[in-house]
């Protein structure tokens, strides 16, 4: 793979999108240039991902242009935007786990070398000289399902690089990252665009883009708001062209927890993920887990709901000791989880907003096995308002929505059944400003009410501004506990480290 001979300029021109009930684009005019890294930005809803998938091919414009070079293009394929040199990396990454690097890299292109036989040597010195471009190194024969998040998302990159992409596509690339692996993958887009690659990179991660970005450009409730040079803007001027005034809220001085335990964890272990995690959650308590990527937070939520079986330990929630648990289980206890990968673990992307929302209650919006279309029209309408869900119509599939709605959506779930503990696996991940205010909104309420929540996130901002006590979590042992009101995020980092 060479270098792109010639910076290319991909341009929106006069883009407008219409679904049945909204306007998600209104008459966007834009221009990305080779051999730049441009940041597209905006709350939730704002129309970026819908005019991604538009550049991408897979959303046809209602009207307006896109121009290659200044020439008009019609893009009714992500094959026609493959043609034109235009790959996407999406959020949700498609590799196949069971597969290998340089199998998911040239999947549905394996050279052959007689008939239907795949010339393997050829496949692994094309896989390299992929990564090689990129100034990556990799053992292109292991199956990606053993690979790290980072590495995984290296190998998705590759793959569309593999195209010899003139633009690339980067929807939200660091929301599973570390530190250290996002600076990687910083160096990584760097070296893209000094090839003369446009990058379009999309972000909620505001502080990343004086890292990485060359130019940036907003987006609000589908309108062109502003497109600037990150080295002539500030943070406040970009959180006011995303959102106009807005206020950030802080965890209310009055807002305390209680003394009653409501869920004990004792020596709770599983192979080399965690062991012998001890922690105790009280009524209206909202408590934290800080840690690396890696150090067991994830898998200690799944044991403790019943996703992952563990070794030894036990778990008391609701008066109840359990040794064994299942979601089930531990859903009639009055225990809610809401994974990370919300699109894979906590929705059903087929089915209709209203359907996900009535999942985990269903006993309760039926009869005699008979489901009651007055109970679950309250229901529904209960949510909706109380999480502000942006939908036009609640029978639309949950994947039509944007990632902070359909994040309301997987918290929305739960609250209809009899809810005392919820647990919160990356609840922000991807989401913009306001929606994460939302979240933490919800969460304070559902204190005050007496639920306990505990509360993992890559972010320590949101830690130290949301919790009551923060809990270290290192090579998959408790280490420390923290007062939020005594540390910083910068501090709590060095902890975790």
């Amino acid at each position: 793979m060479n270098p792109v001979p010639q910076p290319i300029q991909l341009e929106a021109r006069g883009i407008r999108k219409e679904y049945p009930g909204t306007v998600a684009l209104k008459d966007v005019r834009v221009r990305f240039e080779g051999g730049k890294v441009h940041a597209l930005i905006g709350r939730n809803g704002a129309g970026k991902s819908t005019l991604v998938r538009i550049l991408a091919g897979s959303t046809q414009p209602t009207a307006g242009q896109v121009l290659l070079d200044g020439e008009p293009v019609e893009l009714r394929s992500p094959g026609d935007a493959f043609q034109r040199g235009i790959a996407t990396v999406y959020q949700e990454l498609s590799l196949v786990p069971g597969l290998s690097v340089a199998e998911n890299i040239l999947l549905g292109r394996m050279p052959r070398s007689r008939g239907p036989f795949i010339d393997w040597t050829s496949a692994a010195d094309q896989a390299r000289a992929v990564l090689a471009t990129m100034d990556v190194e990799m053992d292109v024969d292991v199956p990606v399902g053993r690979l790290g998040f980072a590495q995984q998302q290296t190998v998705e990159i590759a793959k569309a690089m593999s195209f010899r992409p003139s633009v690339l596509m980067l929807d939200e690339p660091t929301s599973g990252l570390a530190r250290h692996e996002t600076r990687s993958l910083f160096r990584l887009v760097g070296q893209l665009a000094e090839q003369g690659v446009a990058i379009l990179y999309i972000s909620h991660r505001l502080q990343e883009l004086w890292e990485i970005a060359d130019r940036v450009t907003v987006l609000r409730d589908g309108d062109h708001v502003a497109t600037v040079e990150m080295a002539e803007t500030t943070a406040e001027e970009i959180v006011h062209y995303m959102f106009g005034e807005t206020v950030q809220k802080e965890r209310p001085a009055d807002l305390l927890a209680g003394r009653e335990p409501v869920l004990e964890v004792r020596g709770l272990s599983r192979g080399e993920e965690f062991q012998d995690v001890d922690l105790t959650l009280h009524r209206g308590e909202i408590l934290g887990i800080a840690g690396m990527l890696g150090s067991g937070r994830t898998e200690l939520l799944k044991a403790i709901f019943g996703a992952l079986p563990f070794d030894r330990g036990e778990i008391r929630l609701s008066e109840t000791t359990c040794r064994r648990v299942s979601p089930p289980d531990m859903k009639d206890l009055g225990l809610g989880f809401a994974p990370e990968d919300r699109k894979q673990e906590g929705l059903v992307q087929t089915q209709s907003i209203r359907s996900n929302l009535c999942l985990a209650s269903l006993d309760r919006i039926s009869n005699r096995g008979f489901l009651s279309r007055r109970r679950e029209r309250r229901l529904i309408r209960e949510q909706v308002d109380r999480l502000h869900i942006k939908a036009p119509d609640v029978e639309e599939a949950v994947s039509s929505l944007s990632g902070g709605n359909q994040q309301k959506v997987v918290v929305g779930k739960w609250l209809g059944t009899s809810l005392q503990v919820l647990l919160l696996d990356e609840p922000t991940r991807g989401i913009d400003l306001q929606a994460k205010q939302q979240i933490f909104q919800l969460m304070w309420d559902l204190s005050r009410q007496g639920i306990a929540i505990l509360f993992v996130s890559s972010e320590l901002e949101e830690l130290v501004e949301v919790c009551h006590r923060i809990l270290v979590m290192k090579q998959g042992r408790i280490r420390q506990e923290i007062r939020p009101e005594n540390t910083t995020a910068d501090q709590l980092f060095v902890q975790c480290m």
